[in-house]
């Protein structure tokens, strides 16, 4: 199944084609949407009988990511497979690759899922992408812990493997610091990050198709609170031409060295200086790339279907500024009462998109949905997006 032939049609008199995806969240019900609109049935692998993408889906096979008959039968029912989160486990990607195309493929998942390999990558691509990850250690015992550089600290200390939203992460100053974190964290394997003087930070989402191709979105500024993102504002108040150049630049290289088939988003550091480094990469579609849903011709869904039915990319131009605000399960609290949103007053301002997940238990911390302002200028979508803020009692 490595040829670039398109998977997109069967004949005329046959039932449509079907597309499946491994994970049952937020990403995975955007993704059907996405495909059924272009005339796909979609089937979602995902142990959870109801899930987002399982409410939507055509078909729900539930069985866990590990299950040899629950991927045989979605390898059975569809022409190509795709993942919505970064942690299904690489061995099943290779096993359903030996019946149905894949995409993301294994190593590309492989990579984003260990941070000593992802980092290991980035370093032996720089020469390529022109940017490096901070400075880093393996931590992995108390010995490791001796040998820390002083210049290595500040920094952050993350678990190597299904770290997300900020979990799995701890701040350190000593190396008492890391000592303490590292025992918290049950002694797994653990990467230590420099912490480097941070301006903001920046996303790149890039997809590339079967035959090579690639394309890059529009530079996005994220915000994050609490390690779960906040707002993501495109284009980027603070990104300058050169900036985005850069990034854009680096994330094909990234994309190409990879030999990714998908859609990718890769994290970056800008520094005080204006300095990129590179931090992290997504092998899915990702919550930063939400706006182009409502701001931009393809939206990151749309592209996902395109990547791995092997039909051609999609436009990425954007054609509204947009904000896009993260709603978690902490709006729907007011003290300790649970109440609906005043939706109503947040879709009375204009150019207000509201998504929600279809997750009835709203708890504080969980992504429940998003809304993204689109306007003429980006000064407009700033002010709705403040003034949704204040209806949702979300400070600023």
């Amino acid at each position: 199944m490595s040829d670039t032939k398109s998977l997109a049609y069967l004949p005329e008199a046959a039932e449509p084609a079907w597309l499946g995806v491994m994970g049952g969240g937020q990403l995975g019900r955007m993704f059907a949407h996405a495909a059924q609109a272009m005339g796909y049935r979609v089937a979602v692998l995902e142990p959870s009988d109801d899930c987002p993408a399982g409410q939507v889906a055509e078909r729900l096979v539930e069985a866990g990511y590990e299950d040899a008959a629950g991927l045989d039968a979605l390898a059975a029912q569809c022409v190509a497979v795709t993942t919505e989160f970064e942690n299904v486990p690489a061995a099943s990607l290779s096993r359903l690759a030996q019946q149905v195309f894949v995409a993301p493929n294994a190593h590309g998942v492989s990579v984003a899922q260990d941070r000593i390999a992802e980092k290991s990558f980035f370093v032996a691509c720089a020469s390529k992408s022109g940017v490096m990850p901070a400075p880093h250690k393996v931590i992995a015992s108390d010995a490791d812990i001796d040998a820390i550089a002083d210049d290595l600290l500040p920094g952050i200390l993350k678990t190597v493997r299904m770290g997300y939203d900020g979990k799995g992460q701890v701040r350190v100053r000593t190396r008492e610091d890391v000592r303490a974190a590292f025992e918290s964290m049950d002694r797994v394997t653990c990467l230590l990050e420099k912490m480097l003087p941070l301006a903001y930070e920046v996303s790149v989402l890039t997809a590339r198709g079967a035959d090579g191709q690639s394309v890059v979105y529009p530079i996005a500024e994220n915000v994050h609170r609490d390690g779960i993102l906040f707002t993501t504002t495109v284009p980027g108040p603070n990104v300058s031409a050169e900036c985005a150049r850069k990034a854009q630049d680096a994330a094909r290289a990234i994309v190409a060295e990879l030999g990714y088939v998908g859609v990718l988003c890769i994290e970056f550091f800008v520094l005080a200086d204006g300095s990129l480094v590179v931090n992290e990469m997504a092998p899915r579609p990702h919550n930063s790339g939400h706006y182009t849903i409502d701001a931009c011709i393809t939206s990151q869904f749309a592209q996902q279907v395109r990547a791995m039915a092997k039909l051609p990319l999609g436009d990425v131009r954007q054609h509204s500024p947009s904000v896009m605000l993260n709603i978690l399960g902490d709006v729907w609290f007011e003290g300790e009462t649970v109440r609906e949103p005043a939706w109503d007053q947040v879709l009375a301002l204009p150019g207000a998109n509201l998504h929600l997940y279809g997750k009835t238990d709203p708890r504080r911390g969980r992504k429940m949905g998003h809304v993204t302002f689109v306007a003429p200028t980006l000064q407009e979508a700033q002010a709705n997006f403040a003034q949704a803020c204040t209806i949702l009692g979300i400070a600023l």
